[in-house]
């Protein structure tokens, strides 16, 4: 039985690009996963994923490209201002401008970077470096 699962998909992307596998295969899929798997793909953490729906709830099938060194989700999802940001960022970044951390906002998922450009807070969802 899953709980969380963003976490499970952070938690088998990591584990798969440790064991040096190509591809990886989660189940169920959701739309938070969609917007974060976009989110990776569009900051070339993670290769090319297709999205294939059963009679369940679906699964992905995500090609990796060992480009991950941590991926993990932040819990509790801490709210933040547009000037607060950086104290986050320092907590689970290694360094400045190496990573990023994805939010959500009201104007969608997006990283860090385009929160803070856009002048947003909102809720912190997961990171990645």
């Amino acid at each position: 039985m899953l709980n969380d699962t963003l976490s499970n998909l952070m938690s088998k992307i990591f584990n798969s690009e440790k064991a040096g596998k190509t591809t990886c295969l989660i189940s169920p899929v959701s739309k938070q996963m969609e917007k974060v798997l976009e989110i990776m793909k569009d900051n070339s953490f993670i290769g090319d994923y297709k999205i294939v729906k059963d009679a369940r709830a679906g699964y992905v099938e995500i090609n990796l490209i060992n480009a991950i060194n941590n991926c993990k989700v932040i819990k509790p999802r801490f709210a933040f201002k547009k000037s607060t940001l950086e104290k986050y960022e320092k907590r689970f970044l290694p360094a400045k401008g190496f990573g990023i951390v994805i939010v959500s906002t009201p104007k969608g998922m997006m990283t860090n970077l385009q929160s803070r450009e856009k002048g947003l807070g909102g809720r912190l969802i997961a990171f990645v470096y």
